[in-house]
């Protein structure tokens, strides 16, 4: 039964949110246990005050730039992706050349092909990762997300991984490739590994990143190698911890 959320509700957005995973669950887009990863995510929200704080804009900026400087650039779509920001993802493809792939941890052919076509109706003219005859194993990672295809992540040199697992992440970067990753919790061995970390709520993030890839198409080249070369992830996770350090430091001290 979907639920009625009125717009006046404290808690409406999140709501909002809820309401498609739940949605997507049903419809097999969702596993079970992204559920829990979702709540999981939200408590980190709660803790950097459910906004895009100055460190992920700047990890925003940096990521653009290396979706556009990419030769092979690919999102990597799980359930919960699918079902938070498809038109994202869609208008993402329609500006930059980056490739979508369907990767999920509870594997399934059914799911693969359910996700997909979900993706398809959002708007995206191909979606790679489902058939088998371009399906390879990556030996380094033990999940099933250690299946990839040929002509997406195998090739790819900027592989953008929201909501992703650490093991997957490192394994890409052993491989040579640049990883986005956009992830609340600026701890877990995903966001600590990445090239570039987004600590951020996908919701907010995709939006300014496509923000900031039509904004950097103005730029010259050596400009947006600049952005890059410039960057320290480790910097901006150091950031990221203090302002959660910080905002609870002063909740402690003045209240709510």
């Amino acid at each position: 039964m979907k639920i009625k959320i009125y717009d006046q509700h404290p808690r409406a957005h999140s709501l909002k949110i809820r309401e498609l995973l739940i949605e997507g669950n049903r419809a097999n887009i969702v596993a079970t246990a992204g559920l829990i990863a979702f709540g999981r995510g939200e408590a980190f929200d709660y803790l950097l005050g459910e906004r895009t704080i100055e460190p992920a804009k700047c990890a925003i900026k940096t990521a653009a730039a290396l979706i556009l400087t990419a030769q092979q650039p690919v999102i990597s779509v799980n359930g919960n992706v699918a079902a938070l920001v498809p038109q994202a993802i869609a208008e993402l493809t329609k500006i930059t050349k980056t490739k979508v792939e369907v990767n999920i941890f509870y594997r399934s052919t059914q799911r693969e092909k359910i996700i997909k076509e979900f993706l398809l109706k959002a708007g995206i003219k191909e979606v790679l990762g489902t058939e088998k005859d371009y399906q390879v194993k990556i030996d380094e990672i033990m999940s099933e997300r250690r299946i990839v295809d040929a002509r997406g992540i195998l090739i790819a040199d900027v592989v953008l991984v929201p909501l992703e697992d650490g093991d997957r992440t490192e394994a890409l970067i052993k491989m040579g490739k640049k990883v986005i990753a956009i992830d609340l919790n600026p701890l877990s061995r995903t966001a600590q590994k990445a090239t570039v970390t987004i600590v951020d709520n996908i919701i907010r993030a995709m939006p300014l990143l496509l923000q900031q890839i039509r904004q950097l198409t103005n730029y010259k080249q050596a400009q947006i190698q600049k952005i890059i070369n410039n960057y320290d992830n480790r910097r901006i996770l150091r950031s990221a911890i203090a302002h959660i350090n910080q905002r609870l430091s002063r909740l402690a001290k003045d209240g709510f």
